[in-house]
């Protein structure tokens, strides 16, 4: 009985201390994203990144998270890709769009440094992510375009419909 009572507490504790350290990164992002917006710091990464979100049809509000998950990965982009999405900046498409990039490429300094140190060349690991997350990327933003203009005629159709 006593070690169920410590393999729960052990969970518990681990459990907890995991979300303290995502919490202490998710929310002073989350701060800097607040004062990035009030300040129109970011508009000025939005630009930035303007011709990279353009390539793949997304919004340029769509920017700023890509640049964090690229960055920081998957735990501490999805918090700003959540915000993002609940003040209502993303479109789904842009939603499928940075979770198929960032799927294959995500932070890539950290992990390409861990792969580094044990021997990996980090140009080619970085080189290949990138490669295959635009690659995937490009093609779902051409399949999504038209998947929404079957769905945008299928919409135009019932209208006409309606109208008959």
């Amino acid at each position: 009985m006593m070690d169920i009572l410590e393999i729960f507490k052990e969970a518990t504790l681990g459990s907890l201390s995991s979300v303290w350290q995502i919490a202490i990164i998710v929310i002073p992002l989350m701060i800097i994203m607040q004062l990035a917006k009030d300040y129109k710091i970011l508009d000025y990464i939005s630009r930035f990144l303007k011709p990279v979100t353009d390539f793949f049809g997304m919004s340029k509000e769509s920017g700023f998270p890509l640049l964090i998950g690229l960055i920081f990965g998957l735990s501490y982009g999805a918090g700003v890709i959540i915000q993002s999405s609940k003040e209502g900046n993303l479109s789904k498409k842009d939603l499928v769009l940075l979770i198929v990039f960032l799927a294959s490429c995500h932070a890539v300094v950290e992990d390409t440094l861990i792969f580094v140190a044990v021997g990996a060349n980090g140009w080619v690991l970085f080189g290949a992510r990138l490669v295959v997350a635009v690659i995937a990327t490009y093609i779902m933003s051409k399949r999504l375009e038209k998947v929404f203009s079957l769905k945008e005629m299928d919409i135009q159709r019932e209208i006409i419909k309606q109208n008959i």
